[in-house]
């Protein structure tokens, strides 16, 4: 029996319709073991090593892979084509004991019987260049993410959360508001004529130019002066520029531009699209078992196959005619930068058309199928052509100008129109009369109109995205990552305004604070420079624990920085530095060990009492924390003694003490034995102390009845009876 491993059940399934007899396929379902989210597991010491762990709930996964794997004769690792995959494939082959220099890593871009046993023909080794490079990229941020959010959440007393690339598109959505709220409107007066040569009929031209400079009017005096001037100018025909204009074909989507388009087209979010996408590359389920439509989705290369180009060519001579087909097939050029692994996205089959799947598909899936389909078609089609003709109308100093525009050929447009509306639709492709240059045009009338400048639109996640994309923040696998964090419901540092993106208050304060002790990290040249290091490592050469140790050094000293406050210490002198505690934020001088002086950051949640604490005989004050309010030791840290304030409700049914009402970290209300850690009690409903007659249970309190807290049990009873 040979053995293949996947992440996905979901892949395995397609794969397995494809593979018969002497072949298994598995899923590891994500990753086996990672690093753990609770501490940051990176030792600075020991040259950046990370240290994973196996998550328990990944165990009985191992278990069974594990027994696959003892039975199996071969053993294949069929992980996504991507620097996450290599990883993936060398978590498993470590797990599993399987020998580095076997060749058992296959891969393929889309999941279809040819490319599946293409690859089972062409095995090869585990690149650990890809899984260094995926280790650095994650050591790093791991670095970063875990040093930083503790720092920002300290000085700006709020849980907060910073990333290396996170942060940056953060500061990008920050810096436009500022510019919007820093933006003030200059007035201009926009002056249409309605023009008419002798026996024609009349158009509107726009002014747009005087004594040969960009010209508008400041103010309504001078659109009043323009105004009467004009009314005694001669109007004629000073230019007339007739072509026929071409528009290409768009490129295939990459992963960038397919969240970009589904945002604007098909309002999805990007993690939506991916997550979309995800399905229809891994295969969905038909009558005759899963079939994957779409290539791998993770990619910023525009390349094409050649089995899939003639596939389009041919397909779109069938169904449009020959003259849609381009003379020269089309050719794409990915970026300078595209790692350019595998293909651009694509249907895998063309003649599995939006139409034929549209039954076995949800309302997103098909929307999004048709949109790779028709991106794709129109890729391979030829060029859109128009007749375009642009009249310059000359007054005096003054010219007015306005353009047409007449379909020649829809070309690729038939498919897909990605043609932009535009903005003065009176002075652009207008229906224009024939016209000779020099021909005196009869002023029919003038129109004024007020107007102001506007500030600069903010972000949308499609705008975001394609700004990141062009400065080279970011990967095609990490953009719709970060736009989940901007937007997660727990710090939420974004909320959408229709579907522009707009910072949240805690958002400036944040970015003000990174920026100021973490430069380097903010910089968007800084962090461009770093993603095509960290991209370098994966081709080979570059030691992945020396990127991070020339990054570390200078981050360290901004990291200690960033903690020194202007509070001095009233014992020695020394400035403070902030820290956080079991009990929340406190100030400790930097002068330790000589000086060990430590206070609450605000004295104010700190109130003295008369209790005396039980374990080291200190005064005992009161906080307050997220479960409420508390007694703490005033010898804090060194000692920790703590005495819930909590209101009592309720009796535990365990051991017959009060229970406290507690709120969850979510906010939740709930009910806790006050005798915990010693007794574990807890319930979400108010315990009455008594059991249940009939099933043994706790008894609760619930809108004055008692009831039984088993949902099987039917039991209840009037509260005073």
């Amino acid at each position: 029996m040979q053995l293949i491993i996947v992440e996905s059940p979901h892949k395995a399934k397609t794969i397995e319709k494809f593979l018969k007899g002497d072949y298994k396929v598995d899923a590891s379902k994500g990753h086996i073991r990672d690093l753990p989210v609770n501490y940051m597991s990176v030792s600075i010491a020991n040259n950046f090593e990370p240290h994973y762990v196996i998550a328990p709930e990944k165990k009985q996964d191992i278990k069974r892979l594990e027994t696959s794997a003892k039975k199996a004769d071969k053993i294949y690792l069929a992980t996504d084509p991507d620097r996450e995959g290599e990883a993936i494939s060398w978590h498993l082959a470590e797990v599993l004991g399987l020998d580095e220099n076997s060749l058992n890593r296959i891969e393929f871009n889309e999941i279809s019987e040819k490319a599946v046993k293409k690859a089972l023909e062409n095995p090869r080794k585990i690149d650990k260049n890809l899984v260094d490079a995926q280790q650095a990229r994650r050591v790093l941020d791991r670095i970063v993410g875990y040093s930083i959010s503790p720092a920002a959440s300290c000085r700006l007393n709020d849980n907060l959360s910073a990333g290396r690339v996170q942060s940056v598109a953060l500061k990008m959505v920050v810096d436009r508001e500022r510019e919007i709220l820093a933006f003030k409107p200059q007035e201009y007066w926009n002056l249409k004529a309605d023009v008419q040569p002798e026996n024609k009929s009349n158009f509107k031209v726009l002014l747009v130019e005087k004594a040969g400079k960009k010209y508008k009017p400041s103010s309504a005096d001078e659109a009043a002066m323009v105004e009467e001037e004009l009314n005694r100018a001669r109007f004629y025909v000073k230019s007339i520029k007739r072509a026929v204009m071409k528009t290409h074909a768009p490129a295939p989507f990459i992963t960038s531009t397919l969240q970009q388009d589904g945002s604007i087209k098909l309002n999805l979010t990007a993690p939506q699209v991916m997550q979309v996408a995800q399905r229809l590359y891994e295969g969905v389920e038909t009558p005759r078992g899963n079939v994957a439509l779409i290539t791998y989705m993770r990619t910023d290369s525009v390349r094409v196959s050649l089995e899939a180009q003639r596939s389009a060519l041919d397909y779109i001579k069938e169904n449009y005619g020959a003259d849609y087909v381009p003379s020269k097939p089309n050719v794409y050029r990915s970026k300078k930068d595209a790692q350019d692994a595998h293909e651009a996205i694509r249907p895998i089959d063309i003649n599995r058309t939006p139409e034929s799947v549209k039954d076995i598909l949800d309302k997103n899936q098909y929307k999004l199928y048709k949109l790779i389909y028709d991106r794709f078609i129109a890729s391979q089609m030829a060029e859109a052509k128009y007749d375009s003709v642009a009249v310059e109308v000359g007054a005096n100093d003054y010219v007015f100008k306005t353009s047409g525009k007449t379909l020649l050929f829809k070309g690729y447009t038939v498919v897909y129109d990605d043609t932009k509306k535009e903005e003065d639709e009176d002075s652009r492709n207008a229906l224009l009369p024939a016209l000779t240059e020099g021909e005196t045009l009869k002023l029919n009338k003038l129109f004024k109109e007020q107007k102001f400048t506007k500030p600069p639109t903010r972000y949308t996640e499609a705008t975001l995205i394609k700004h990141m994309e062009d400065k080279g923040i970011g990967r095609p696998s990490t953009y719709a990552t970060i736009m989940a964090k901007l937007s997660d419901k727990k710090r939420e540092y974004v909320k959408k305004d229709k579907k522009y993106l707009v910072p949240n208050p805690v958002s400036y304060d944040l970015i003000d604070f990174l920026v100021k002790y973490f430069p380097d990290i903010m910089d968007i040249s800084f962090t461009a420079k770093m993603e095509d290091d960290l991209d370098d490592i994966g081709e080979g050469g570059k030691d992945w624990h020396k990127l991070i140790a020339d990054f570390y050094k200078p981050f360290e000293e901004q990291l200690r920085n960033s903690k020194i406050t202007e509070v001095l210490c009233e014992k020695c002198g020394a400035p403070m530095i902030i820290n956080s505690g079991k009990y929340g934020n406190y100030y400790a001088c930097s002068n330790h060990p000589n000086c060990q002086n430590i206070k609450a950051v605000n004295e104010k949640v700190a109130i003295p009492t008369d209790k005396i604490c039980t374990k080291c005989g200190g005064v005992m004050v009161e906080r307050e924390g997220k479960f409420g309010k508390f007694l703490a030791c005033s010898n804090f840290p060194r000692c920790t003694n703590t005495v819930s304030l909590a209101e009592t409700v309720g009796v535990c049914p365990t051991c017959g003490k009060p229970t406290r009402k507690m709120v969850s970290k979510k906010g939740t209300l709930y009910y806790s034995c006050s005798d915990f850690p010693t007794c574990k009690f807890m319930s979400w409903d108010v315990p009455t102390g008594e059991k249940c007659p009939e099933c043994g249970s706790y008894l609760i309190s619930v809108d004055g009845k008692v009831k039984c807290s088993s949902k099987k049990c039917k039991y209840e009873k009037n509260a005073k009876g």
